[in-house]
């Protein structure tokens, strides 16, 4: 089994660029693996299974106007054709940074590009239906791209007001599709209220290994009500990280075609049926090249996805 690190170094010692490094090594491996890609509930649109998060570190280089950095991040997510990148304006500078290098270079017509729009704060009070206007107004004028792919509700920010907006701009043709988000546990309850209540294409939740509360009730409503997941936080944000520092990928997890930590964890969140993308953040290409080829070759069976848990576990 080799490592994350040991992984790049073989791209790299193959002697082609980051862009193509996945591809290569697998080659080396015996054989090209399949792109998985998911279909959109109630559509026939297919998007890749890994895409690219800008919160936390993604944010950080973003706030500090590390633009060649982001530009090499999106032109090697771009490589793979309607792979997600997600955003949103609370995520300090990143959407208006990456949403000007994706419209200066192209690839904001070849991402899924997904964002969100709250200013009704955490948890949500009221939203003024003026602010929300604009702050639309301003995502989709940073993009370049009408209709922007999706944008959601932030963080159950005033659903009735900000949802009721989004669909607005939805049969207006200037979004495709419209969802809402949270990550903290005293929202589930609202969130399972809203599925059942409204009209989404998307949902955007908090999901790993170490974290499978979503697939108690909200993942069965999901496919129930045909709404698509961003998985977020598939590493715990650094929890898992923290849980398996010093720690070997086990042997067995080749026959998931898993050669590093972070393929492990992303295999499992893609793997449960009603995950339609997990979006990993970082700022690091060489973690994304390494994240993206978890969306390649096979995935574990119920029977494989118990066996990860178990390991981890027992760490």
């Amino acid at each position: 089994m080799i490592s994350r690190r040991d992984y790049l170094q073989l791209a790299a010692s193959a002697g082609v660029t980051l862009a193509a490094a996945p591809k290569a090594l697998l080659a080396a491996e015996g054989g090209q693996r399949a792109l998985i890609t998911r279909t959109i509930p109630g559509t026939s649109e297919r998007l890749p299974v890994i895409g690219l998060g800008s919160s936390a570190s993604f944010a950080r280089i973003a706030g500090a106007g590390e633009t060649d950095v982001i530009q090499k991040l999106l032109e090697h997510l771009a490589k793979i054709p309607n792979s997600v990148f997600d955003t949103a304006p609370s995520y300090g500078a990143s959407e208006e940074v990456a949403a000007g290098v994706a419209r200066t270079s192209g690839v904001n017509q070849k991402l899924f590009w997904a964002t969100k729009v709250n200013v009704a704060g955490f948890g949500g009070s009221h939203a003024d239906p003026k602010a929300a206007r604009a702050q639309l107004d301003r995502s989709i004028e940073r993009l370049g791209k009408t209709p922007v792919d999706l944008i959601q509700v932030h963080n159950m920010g005033d659903v009735p007001t900000q949802l009721g907006l989004l669909k607005e701009y939805q049969k207006a043709g200037r979004v495709r599709y419209v969802g809402v988000t949270t990550t903290f546990p005293q929202h589930y309850e609202q969130l399972e209220r809203v599925m059942r209540e409204h009209e989404l294409n998307f949902i955007g939740v908090d999901y790993a290994i170490d974290n499978r509360i979503m697939e108690e009730r909200i993942f069965p409503l999901a496919q129930q009500k045909s709404i698509g997941v961003l998985a977020y936080q598939p590493f715990g944000r650094d929890r898992l990280w923290q849980k398996v520092k010093g720690h070997t990928v086990p042997e067995w997890a080749t026959e998931y075609d898993i050669a590093t930590w972070g393929q492990f964890f992303l295999k499992f969140a893609i793997s449960h049926p009603a995950v339609t993308v997990a979006t990993p953040a970082t700022s690091n290409e060489r973690n994304l090249i390494d994240n993206l080829g978890a969306g390649t070759g096979r995935l574990p069976d119920e029977k494989g996805r118990q066996r990860m848990i178990a390991h981890v576990e027992s760490l």
